[in-house]
């Protein structure tokens, strides 16, 4: 099967893999194994600034995309490879504009590789990706597991790296990073650099810095997992609130099932090597969510279900009925 990867208008292919980057997509580079810089490139032959030295951070110019609905992501067919080793396998997934999906599964079921291709960050062999609500392939943004922040970069001129990437004047620039860090609570520490910063606040610096665009498709790869649980709590409760004030849909990877089921509208359940979705359940807990919520009943029974579909497929490979 021939893969395509669609946007509402057509756009070249997925970025390059050494997009990791100021945590917007519309960035790529490649940083080089010495940390060198080197040169770099993004869609349509958009010029490009490289920053290297911390994971390689680029950007393209544009315009960051305005607030609104979220994208919705449609996977048909999709599958990837790795050698003999098919990591997702003929998957077909809806993810409906403005829904928070977390993906959910035991290591190697796919879960970060679903997430690199829906943000063109890989190349699937075979399915399509449609994007609709995301104009010009811009629209997505993505948080790695690791803050990814600039050591010479104050936290304001860490969070409005996309923006100077993209041609923004420095006023209006900061003007937006002091305000996404006004919203993840790190005002007072607005001019420190990193080395300064514990972990969970690097976290927030990564948060609001892929906010800054503006995006309609968030995307995040367990950014909270090397975080202690209260830290963790904490960051959960701020991302529920910026996903209730913005809109956006946002795909969450974890391998937590209290977080999934805190956070999202929707769990999908994966199974290794290529074996599809275990449990595709909707969380109908009121929002917003709160300490309240993870002493309820009915958080119990969404995790006690999650547990129940884990242990019936690692005993036979099927989920409960």
């Amino acid at each position: 099967m021939t893969a395509s990867i669609q946007t509402d208008q057509t756009t070249p292919g997925p970025l390059p893999d050494a997009a990791v980057v100021a945590g917007a997509l519309g960035v790529a580079g490649d940083p080089g194994a010495s940390g060198t810089p080197r040169a770099a490139w993004g869609p349509s032959g958009t010029e490009v600034a490289v920053v290297a030295g911390v994971a390689g951070v680029a950007g393209v110019a544009g315009t960051p995309s305005a607030a609104g609905a979220g994208v919705a992501v449609t996977l048909q067919g999709l599958g990837r490879r790795f050698g003999a080793t098919a990591v997702v396998a003929d998957l077909d997934l809806q993810i409906p504009a403005g829904q928070f999906l977390a993906l959910l599964g035991p290591s190697g079921c796919g879960k970060t590789t679903l997430l690199r291709l829906i943000a063109g960050l890989d190349t699937p062999d075979g399915g399509d990706i449609r994007l609709e609500g995301d104009r010009e392939g811009r629209s997505r943004a993505y948080v790695f597991q690791e803050a990814c922040l600039l050591p010479w970069r104050r936290v304001l001129d860490n969070v409005a790296l996309p923006l100077e990437l993209s041609g923004v004047p420095k006023a209006e620039r900061r003007a937006r990073a002091r305000e996404l860090i006004r919203l993840v609570g790190l005002e007072e520490a607005s001019a420190r650099y990193p080395d300064e910063l514990s972990g969970g606040m690097k976290m927030r610096v990564s948060l609001a810095r892929a906010l800054i665009t503006r995006p309609r498709l968030l995307l995040l790869d367990e950014p909270f997992a090397a975080l202690d649980d209260f830290t963790r709590q904490y960051l959960d409760d701020h991302l529920q609130g910026l996903f209730l004030a913005h809109g956006m849909t946002v795909v969450f990877v974890t391998h937590s099932m209290a977080e999934a089921v805190y956070l999202a509208d929707r769990v999908v359940m994966l199974a290794p090597q290529g074996g599809g979705v275990v449990l595709d359940q909707v969380v109908d807990l009121p929002r917003p969510r709160d300490q309240d919520t993870r002493v309820s009943p009915g958080y119990a029974a969404h995790i006690h279900r999650l547990a129940t579909a884990l242990a019936r497929w690692a005993t036979n490979g099927r989920a409960p009925t």
